[in-house]
């Protein structure tokens, strides 16, 4: 009872300290406790903003030696410490460029290298946009393609696009592979746990005007995804005109504006592609002849 009551004493002063920026002493020679801390903040809107703060604590100890932080806590701090890398590239109709935007918590630089991997591909920067919420940096970019001034479109280069930012991001911010797909190919740390192929795989097909439909393709991310799609559809003589990527972490999801024969899919031409895609990309490793 004594030496637990020694250790919440000492305890209350660390947390104590902690609040105040204070530099706390160590606790006795048979603890030793380490105190995270995180914010949690909430802004609300009623003429005028305010702001509050919330902090959780997570304490851990060690006594005679031996660590009281279970090893599920140490794996979710561990995973909670590295933000999920998202990147998306986005095509507004009202805007005569491509959007990419890339977040990786706070940890992103002006992106020097990737911009110039982007030049490589024949692309020009035209404008480039860095914002921050809730501590998450944003870096925006506005695309063109050199030759024609105009967005990308091209499947077969929105896919280098993708595969090009995240190499630039696993090469800069190794720590960033273990929570994407390409970081088995690419990075030091493969991901450790992998999404179920079954459970992640959502396709949906809508009608996005009377000339074509929107496919909403959400599934495990992988190396040539998008033109594992595109190929799909083009075995069933569907037109792809343009697509949207969203990659966030270990998940894509992916739009497609497709025609077919000049219009949007029927019911029974969307079914048929649903159909198509379900099959293939919940067996990845199924020879791609046999759909």
């Amino acid at each position: 009872m004594a030496i637990a009551n020694a250790f919440c004493t000492s305890l209350r002063s660390v947390i104590s300290d902690a609040d105040s920026g204070v530099y706390s002493p160590s606790l006795p020679q048979f603890t030793a406790a380490k105190l995270h801390s995180s914010a949690v903040f909430h802004t609300f809107s009623n003429a005028g903003v305010a702001v509050s703060r919330r902090r959780r604590y997570t304490v851990s100890c060690t006594l005679d030696g031996v660590d009281s932080l279970s090893p599920a806590l140490k794996d979710e701090q561990e995973s909670v410490s590295i933000p999920l890398p998202i990147v998306q590239i986005i095509q507004d109709p009202e805007c005569d460029a491509t959007t990419v935007e890339i977040s990786f918590g706070d940890r992103l630089g002006l992106l020097i290298d990737t911009m110039k991997a982007l030049k490589d591909l024949g692309l020009d920067v035209v404008k480039g946009i860095v914002t921050t919420q809730d501590s998450v940096k944003k870096t925006k970019f506005l695309i063109t393609r050199l030759d024609t001034g105009r967005k990308v479109e091209d499947p077969d280069l929105l896919e280098n696009i993708r595969l090009t930012i995240i190499q630039n991001l696993i090469k800069y911010h190794p720590e960033s592979s273990e929570r994407l797909a390409m970081g088995e190919a690419f990075g030091i740390k493969a991901p450790e746990k992998k999404p179920d192929v079954d459970i992640a795989t959502h396709i949906h097909v809508k009608d996005d005007g009377p000339k074509r439909s929107m496919l909403y393709v959400e599934t495990a991310d992988r190396s040539g995804l998008l033109m594992e799609v595109v190929k799909i559809m083009a075995d069933i003589n569907i037109h792809v005109e343009s697509a949207e990527i969203d990659t966030e972490g270990l998940i894509a999801k992916d739009k497609f504006y497709v025609s077919y024969g000049g219009a949007a899919l029927t019911r029974s031409m969307s079914q048929v592609l649903v159909n198509c895609l379900r099959y293939y990309l919940r067996r990845p490793e199924t020879d791609e002849e046999s759909y």
